[in-house]
């Protein structure tokens, strides 16, 4: 398990989701449920949307503003530190245009780690000359662990979230972005599996680039995404050249007077149609919902349930790869079991993920000790008569 989080945890929020009394959900790390604020945002804004001549001017700007400062906040940033981005590989394909790596130099990436990353930095290679460097971990070491046991001089570019897609198992990413630090290798996060659920500062970790979509624990609309891109990094080249990131946008009538300039800070690498006017609403519902709750508050209110289930795994003789995130676990299964026994809890409620070899349990604040009960009752009565793979 990550470091202890001492703060109080939250009270129960479960009506503040719409998530029906009979399902069970545990696939947060795949796709949140929204929030009914969220709900209730998002159908006022299609109400609007569907009457533009109730947009104004000043509406192209304004709530993607709201919408970047929310999210810095959330990870120490400022809102000139953050793009508004699509997508993962969208934040991970600006990241890659704006890092060089010198031929025979190495990219440091986590084995199956997200497709997504691997993709964009397989390309980075073809470009640059470098090499890929797969991190696999022995059986009885940490990710960071056997991150550090190769961290060295001839690394590039280390690409690592703060907790392994697939299972949650952590990264000490301090000590990692230190050694990163240390050896002159640049430093790229992919936070989607922890932005929203987790402690991040960026202050303290001081990476090149962090990347997260808004879908998972930020509870937004999928199709927004975030991009911090550090102030050394925020006079590179964006993946696109639209209006709205030039000087002085605001002013319509004058955008045939083509600029050079633009935007401050990380405004640059901002996706065209960041505008979004009939999801922004909703994503912001969101992110105003984490910012009352607090990050601390929601990661030490997610470790006290995924330390409920990992008990009730162990007892039962399931293995936990650890150590994991406060916010999800992998509970181990036999590989001819694993999607046979995900689509057999689906069939009574229970939703989880089947990724690499475990069952990804990924609750959050909607979860009730029911929905635990109801998950174990469920997993008992499967591998007491296994389906057939």
């Amino acid at each position: 398990m990550s470091a202890p989080h001492r703060e109080a945890p939250l009270a129960p929020a479960r009506a503040l989701f719409d998530v029906p009394d009979d399902i069970a959900y545990f696939n947060t790390a795949s796709l949140a449920p929204t929030l009914r604020a969220g709900l209730h945002a998002g159908g006022a804004a299609l109400q609007r949307r569907a009457q533009p001549w109730r947009i104004q001017a000043a509406d192209w700007f304004d709530a993607a503003e709201e919408r970047r400062g929310l999210f810095a906040a959330l990870i120490g940033a400022g809102a000139d530190d953050v793009a508004l981005v699509p997508a993962t590989s969208y934040g991970m394909a600006v990241a890659a245009a704006n890092l060089e790596a010198a031929p025979g130099s190495r990219v440091l990436v986590l084995a199956d780690e997200y497709p997504s990353g691997i993709y964009t930095w397989w390309r980075f290679t073809e470009r640059t000359g470098a090499r890929m460097l797969t991190v696999r971990r022995g059986a009885d070491q940490t990710w960071t662990d056997a991150v550090l046991a190769v961290l060295d001089e001839t690394v590039a570019v280390v690409s690592v979230p703060q907790v392994h897609w697939t299972d949650g198992t952590w990264l000490e990413l301090d000590r990692i972005a230190a050694a990163a630090r240390a050896v002159g290798a640049a430093l790229v996060i992919d936070a989607s599996q922890s932005a929203g659920a987790v402690p991040l500062d960026v202050a303290e970790l001081r990476p090149d680039f962090l990347v997260t979509v808004g879908y998972k624990w930020l509870l937004g609309p999928f199709g927004l995404g975030y991009l911090y891109v550090a102030p050394a990094r925020q006079d590179g080249r964006p993946l696109e050249e639209n209006w709205i990131l030039r000087q002085d946008a605001q002013d319509f009538a004058r955008l045939v007077d083509y600029r050079a300039a633009y935007q401050p800070g990380a405004r640059r690498f901002d996706a065209g149609a960041r505008t979004a006017f009939e999801l922004t609403p909703l994503a912001i519902a969101a992110l105003r919902q984490l910012t009352t709750w607090t990050v601390p508050r929601i990661a030490a209110t997610l470790e006290t349930t995924t330390d409920l289930i990992a008990r009730h795994a162990r007892r039962r003789g399931l293995d936990i790869p650890g150590p994991h995130g406060p916010h999800m676990l992998g509970i181990t299964l036999p590989a001819h079991l694993q999607h046979a026994t995900a689509r057999a809890l689906e069939r009574s409620g229970v939703f989880v993920g089947a990724r690499g070899n475990v069952l990804r349990i990924s609750p959050h604040l909607h979860t009730t000790s029911h929905d635990i009960d109801r998950l174990f009752h469920a997993l008992d009565t499967t591998l007491e008569h296994p389906p057939a793979p």
